[in-house]
């Protein structure tokens, strides 16, 4: 079993197709083809099944590929350990949940690029779960998230609190307490959302009742709060980036407590001088929120 190997197999998997990983990698699709055959055959399993043009990884591959992602993250490590004075570099994979993405990191990662331009960034989005889950199998070296983690290998470092606003369309009127949302529609993040939860919180408190409904996109969000489908509650990191388009206002209530927001990193992960870089940065441009 070789690195390169692993490097083949973990690029097929993540990208469905000996054709795309080829591409990736720079080298022929028929030497990745014979050299994943060579693997599968050196461990006794199938790491693949075919569907249509493309490959779904098998459930052993699943298995296997949490392995190779924890030996190539060391291999990387051990090498960032050999000059750990030397500039970031590299891959660097970050994740974040989609209200942080929108409102606080567009100007964050621009800065960051200019700053060490030889890290090669690699950003997703994704629920906090999947996040945490991707920080864990060292398929994200770090993730910003607005759940407080407790997991055995996880370090977790707050980095800023988000305040909370409420918006509406201009037709809706002024909304002056929570009693003023009796009856409307709300659209949020779905269960799970730490945002949802304090809003929810947020009504038990007042016995307010309201319909709540589910959408998974602030852009599909906003679409219907300025129709004057209903209202919702966002960061307001997002709200500042929705109200440059127009078409809503926004409303602050002072008992809605602000959620904080953290960077998590897997502890096991001794030395990524890119990702370090990274966590500074978030700490030092969020330090007044």
């Amino acid at each position: 079993m070789e690195l390169s190997q692993l490097a083949m197999f973990k690029a097929v998997a993540d990208q469905g197709s000996i054709v795309r990983a080829a591409e990736l990698l720079h080298c022929v699709p028929s030497n990745i083809t014979n050299r994943i055959k060579i693997l599968e055959k050196e461990l006794g399993v199938s790491l693949f099944v075919r569907k249509g043009r493309g490959l779904v990884i098998s459930p052993s591959g699943k298995r296997f590929l949490s392995y190779a992602n924890k030996i190539l993250s060391l291999c990387q490590e051990s090498k960032r350990a050999l000059d750990p004075t030397a500039a970031p570099s590299g891959t660097l994979k970050i994740g974040a949940i989609e209200s942080s993405a929108t409102g606080r990191l567009p100007k964050l990662l621009s800065k960051y690029h200019c700053l060490y331009p030889s890290v090669h960034m690699q950003f997703s989005t994704g629920e906090w779960s999947q996040l945490l889950k991707g920080v864990v199998s060292h398929e994200l070296d770090g993730a910003i998230v607005a759940v407080e983690i407790k997991h055995e290998d996880i370090e977790c470092a707050e980095i800023y609190k988000e305040e909370l606003v409420l918006i509406a369309s201009p037709a809706a009127g002024v909304i002056r307490d929570p009693q003023d949302l009796g009856g409307l529609d709300i659209f949020m993040w779905p269960e799970g959302c730490p945002y949802r939860k304090s809003l929810v919180n947020w009504l038990d408190l007042h016995k307010v009742s309201s319909s709540i409904i589910s959408i998974a996109s602030y852009g599909t969000i906003l679409g219907c709060v300025s129709s004057g489908a209903g209202v919702s509650l966002v960061p307001k990191g997002v709200f500042e980036q929705f109200r440059l388009i127009g078409g809503i206002c926004g409303h602050v209530f002072s008992d809605l407590v602000p959620v904080r927001n953290y960077f998590i990193w897997n502890k096991h992960i001794e030395f990524h001088r890119a990702k370090d870089k990274f966590s500074e940065l978030l700490k030092e441009e969020f330090k007044d929120l």
